[in-house]
């Protein structure tokens, strides 16, 4: 093996309890994320920048610590998501299993139970959502929608500062052994 083959800076999640998430709260927070998503920027268009399904597919993949499990989580998320949307199916589907993989690939290298790295984290997977959604827009529907790079930077810097105490919320709901 090499040197580089290790965890980069899980030394500290290996001296971590060993934690599980309660089922309900596996299916709870999805859910009330999604509806989230899809009602309160109804009401109060200013908060239509939170992605709080984005950042439960994060939470959930950094926590199981698989990439199987982070793309099965993601796919679930994005296409309840998609279903609940006037969007095509798929698009948020797609976004999300890529982001729920990618999420379980970094949890294996990472101390994920840092604030700091959650934060760099959840700045990079919003980022990451919005360029891929965006891509994908183009190549598969043809659709010409705009991205703008300085507004998605200052977005997902919102939306990693909403991802801490949404993850320290989820963190209490943990079960550990």
């Amino acid at each position: 093996m090499t040197e580089y083959s290790g965890p980069i800076l899980a030394e500290g999640s290996r001296k971590s309890r060993i934690s599980k998430v309660r089922p309900w709260v596996v299916v709870l927070a999805p859910l009330l994320a999604i509806l989230f998503q899809v009602y309160v920027p109804q009401l109060f268009s200013y908060l239509s920048y939170l992605e709080l399904p984005l950042l439960v597919t994060v939470y959930f993949s950094l926590q199981k610590r698989s990439q199987l499990a982070g793309t099965l989580f993601g796919a679930s998320v994005g296409l309840i998501q998609d279903s609940l949307s006037h969007l095509p199916i798929g698009m948020f589907g797609i976004v999300k299993t890529l982001v729920g993989y990618f999420a379980g690939s970094l949890s294996l290298r990472f101390d994920v139970e840092n604030p700091f790295i959650r934060f760099i984290l959840s700045f990079f997977f919003f980022f990451f959502h919005q360029f891929f959604y965006w891509v994908l827009a183009r190549a598969l529907l043809g659709q010409l929608i705009d991205f703008n790079p300085v507004q998605n930077l200052v977005f997902g810097l919102l939306n990693a500062a909403v991802a801490i105490p949404l993850f320290l919320i989820l963190d209490k709901l943990k079960v550990t052994e």
